[in-house]
């Protein structure tokens, strides 16, 4: 287990200085979705200030995405819908424009996440293979984009019985660390989602180090801390100082 961060070397950052205030705030979850909205309103005015063309309309699909998930996170479904829609027609219009990794990827989450924000059968039905097919495009262009492959390994990870594999999903997902260029935001989905997936296997004691780890990124994030807190209750082991 020690291995699975031992000089991992994380990629420069990919996102520009003035996106980076809206992701933290987003993985941090110290502020509320209102205390959050400035920031994205401040990332979407750098985003038409300092990009153009296909640029401009990934990074404003990424704002959107944001702001969508702080919203999803306080179950406000019905006002993240339509920014994750926003996303996604900005990110295909990207697709359209200039096919690369990261527009797939962002067409692929603004939709993974529309359909979450939805909550519809039909919907979901509808468009769900398509995140993972967006997603595959991604890799075609970037074999090693984390987050493209964190999309495919969630897949078995977060589906529900019968459509699950969570094994699987685990070992897809301890690729990534090896197999991909992994960023920040990367590194904690990776780590939180195994911690999440041994959770539901009540393999306590597995789960903990992928947690704290995950912690170790975003120490202020509410998910993971809330899984810990469920690991260590199980049985787990030891109580982490807090």
């Amino acid at each position: 287990m020690l291995l699975l961060t031992a000089g991992l070397g994380l990629q420069t950052e990919r996102l520009p200085e003035w996106m980076l205030p809206l992701r933290e705030a987003i993985y941090e979850q110290v502020l509320t979705a209102e205390q959050i909205r400035p920031l994205y309103l401040a990332a979407s005015a750098a985003a038409r200030q300092h990009t153009a063309g296909v640029n401009r309309y990934m990074a404003l699909s990424r704002a959107s995405f944001f702001m969508g998930r702080a919203l999803l996170f306080e179950e406000r479904n019905s006002e993240a819908r339509p920014y994750f829609a926003e996303g996604l027609r900005l990110a295909e219009i990207a697709v359209e424009a200039a096919p690369s990794a990261e527009a797939w990827v962002l067409r692929s989450e603004n939709l993974g996440h529309l359909i979450q924000a939805d909550g519809r059968t039909t919907f979901a039905m509808a468009n769900g293979l398509d995140v993972e097919r967006f997603a595959r495009n991604a890799l075609e262009i970037d074999p090693r984009n984390a987050a493209a492959q964190h999309t495919l390994a969630a897949r078995w990870v977060f589906a529900p019985r019968p459509f699950n594999n969570i094994r699987r999903g685990i070992e897809m997902m301890e690729a990534i660390l090896e197999n991909a260029d992994v960023g920040r935001d990367d590194l904690f989905n990776v780590t939180s989602s195994i911690g999440w997936a041994h959770v539901q296997q009540r393999n306590f004691s597995e789960a903990i180090p992928w947690l704290e780890r995950a912690l170790e990124v975003y120490p202020t994030n509410r998910f993971a801390a809330g899984l810990l807190e469920t690991a260590e209750a199980g049985g787990g082991g030891r109580r982490r100082s807090r």
